[in-house]
């Protein structure tokens, strides 16, 4: 049973999240059929690969994949598939990494997808021992770039379908997938946020990797799903480098648990609800002098929307990094979708707001911007200056 006080017991504050499925903030709340199903195996003993086998074919009826594997988390599932690349099912190979010694040894990424969602996603590549081998710039990749980069020693080439990425330039998967396996070289797909479960194999791609804890509403935990020949190895990386990476009874069954409840969730019902979410803050706060909203596309084509607020400083006497961070603080924070601070704008995301917490996102926002205006000259902090303080913060830890 759930206990409504833990955040009190833990002496933790409760958080209104605006920012989205974020793993720093938990990522998102875990559907009943998780809890229910995590808490029935916890007391159990089990096969663990016969689970494995269970939750493969899970996977593999949502997605329409041959096969899938859990794995511990996103990050935890590209490491390990780029292993399975590079290993197969030897399990010498298996066991040596991460000497790659006699193995294929590159890994081809945009240079537009080398992103960091919480650490770099090289390191995925490079835990593995593999090199990452980059194409094109920051704003523009070739196909004759790719097919350049390909060659004899290519284990594998990454793509990453996610917002940190260029918007612009990049290749698209389809095409990508096509100068891959025109040399036989397997596409992974980094798909962690998307809700599309289908449509990346179906565009070409031998692996894909989901979060189970985003939009799913699993247990913290990563989805593989792909050609039956590369899961395998994936999961028999269990006996090499992705031990370390191991998932619990508990994750699998909780992420099978909510693989089959997104099958029969009411997805329009949860848009409505978005929607009303997003038309009561754009209507409060489109009046506020010195704001400026509107609603923003997910820029990979989720369906969902955000609300995206400019902040004119020399009205508001507030910048939006300093009105973020000031939001952030207090006994009930609330936490905004930062990516945009670096020019003057947040965002506001609806997807994990409780029962009544819009109407309190709502009020901190007006108290703070009426603070900043009554009592603030203009922006204290620069925005170098309040990422110099959150990284001060971080390595301070625990303390």
């Amino acid at each position: 049973m759930t206990k409504p006080d833990i955040l009190n017991e833990l002496g933790l504050r409760p958080i209104i999240n605006a920012s989205g499925t974020m793993t720093t903030l938990g990522a998102s709340m875990m559907v009943p059929e998780a809890v229910e199903a995590m808490a029935a195996i916890g007391p159990h003993f089990v096969e663990m690969g016969e689970l494995h086998k269970q939750a493969s074919r899970v996977i593999a009826k949502a997605t329409d994949a041959q096969a899938g594997t859990v794995t511990a988390s996103t990050a935890a599932g590209i490491a390990l598939a780029i292993a399975a690349c590079m290993t197969g099912s030897d399990l010498g190979r298996i066991e040596q990494l991460p000497d790659i010694t006699g193995m294929k040894d590159e890994v081809v990424v945009q240079l537009g997808h080398l992103v960091d969602f919480g650490h770099p996603i090289d390191q995925d590549i490079r835990i593995t021992g593999c090199r990452v081998r980059l194409i094109g710039q920051a704003t523009e990749s070739k196909i004759h770039q790719l097919e350049h980069a390909l060659g004899p020693n290519t284990a594998a080439a990454l793509y990453v379908v996610s917002h940190h990425t260029a918007r612009f330039g990049m290749l698209g998967l389809k095409e990508f997938c096509d100068a891959c396996h025109a040399q036989h070289v397997p596409v992974i797909v980094d798909a962690a946020s998307e809700y599309d479960l289908k449509k990346f194999l179906a565009d070409g791609a031998d692996l894909v990797i989901y979060s189970g804890h985003k939009f799913l509403g699993g247990p913290t935990s990563g989805l593989v799903a792909g050609k039956k020949e590369l899961i395998r190895a994936t999961y028999l990386q269990n006996h090499g480098i992705g031990r370390p990476m191991k998932v619990g009874k508990e994750s699998i069954c909780g992420v099978m648990a909510a693989l089959e409840a997104w099958g029969r969730r009411d997805h329009e019902a949860i848009r409505a609800r978005e929607k009303a979410i997003l038309d009561l803050w754009f209507d409060t706060l489109s009046p506020l002098t010195g704001i400026e909203v509107r609603i923003s596309s997910d820029p990979t084509d989720n369906p969902i929307e955000r609300l995206h607020v400019q902040i004119d400083e020399t009205q508001t006497r507030i910048s939006a990094w300093e009105l973020a961070s000031r939001l952030a603080q207090g006994p009930t924070p609330v936490i905004v979708r930062g990516e945009y601070l670096g020019s003057g704008a947040f965002e506001l995301d609806p997807c994990n707001q409780k029962d009544g917490q819009p109407e309190v996102l709502l009020e901190r926002f007006k108290q703070e911007l009426e603070t900043a205006r009554t009592q603030n000259a203009g922006p204290e902090e620069s925005f170098a200056e309040i990422r110099r303080r959150q990284a001060a913060q971080l390595v301070s830890w625990p303390d």
